[in-house]
């Protein structure tokens, strides 16, 4: 699987918090950069009305973690101290989603070309056409990168808020917008041809709100003296990719 890439986790800045007794959540829409690969194998090129198509693939995601930040007051009350941080991986990097094989009957018959674009839950384009070849070629891959509309969620409560330390745990999940793959095929290599028939065929590879949910982490340790707890959301390779979200005193998340 290809691995992501140099492009960054970019959030949006917008999040929203919430408290509950014992715990605080937060979430954040943000861009989350992925590769997509797919293979496709086609049979029955000449048959009417067209041939079918195999696809398969997987999906590469760039990676989230989180920072907790224990600091001793409020900004804009006192001076604004950072006191200790404490990061988490949650998705690494390069952790992928399979997609499953799927049976695509469409087309025009008669050996014709295909070409592929990854579209997004709305229908707007993720990536350029790709051409890919005469149907009888039989087996295509292709590769792209972009970026899809995600939201992530992290519930943070407290188990110690003693003196000499304060321990904190860290669950949550990433959503992630649909993506779809446009299979297009036309009788000309020149789809702009006044003479040439084509038809288009979409299969959706990721369904909207697909979630991916991280496990409980080991507890975070921070300063002791009931510290204010503020979280960030970074990328996967730990840099802060948002502002702070103030979750709480660590008394407001002990159980």
């Amino acid at each position: 699987m290809k691995k992501l890439f140099g492009a960054s986790l970019v959030l949006l800045c917008i999040g929203l918090v919430s408290v509950a007794q014992g715990s605080s959540t937060v979430s954040a829409a943000f861009q989350m950069p992925v590769n997509i690969q797919t293979s496709m194998s086609t049979s029955g090129c000449s048959n009417s009305p067209g041939p079918t198509i195999t696809l398969q693939g997987a999906l590469s995601l760039g990676g989230m973690g989180v920072k907790l930040l224990f600091e001793n007051n409020v900004k804009g009350t006192h001076t604004y101290t950072v006191e200790s941080t404490a990061s988490a991986t949650v998705i690494p990097q390069g952790q992928s989603i399979q997609i499953p094989k799927q049976p695509v009957l469409g087309g025009v018959g008669g050996n014709p070309y295909i070409w592929i674009q990854f579209m997004d839950g709305h229908d707007n384009p993720l990536s350029s056409m790709n051409f890919l070849g005469r149907c009888v070629q039989g087996l295509f891959t292709t590769s792209a990168d972009f970026t899809i509309p995600s939201t992530a969620m992290a519930q943070v409560s407290a188990a110690d808020c003693s003196n000499t330390g304060s321990h904190i745990t860290l669950s949550g999940q990433l959503s992630l917008s649909g993506i779809k793959a446009n299979l297009i095929f036309a009788n000309s290599v020149n789809l702009v041809h006044e003479n040439t028939q084509s038809t288009t065929v979409s299969v959706v590879l990721i369904p909207a709100g697909q979630t991916i949910s991280f496990a409980k982490q080991p507890s975070l340790g921070g300063v002791g003296g009931n510290p204010w707890i503020f979280l960030q959301f970074t990328d996967g390779k730990g840099n802060t990719m948002s502002g702070s979200f103030l979750m709480g005193r660590c008394v407001q998340l002990s159980r």
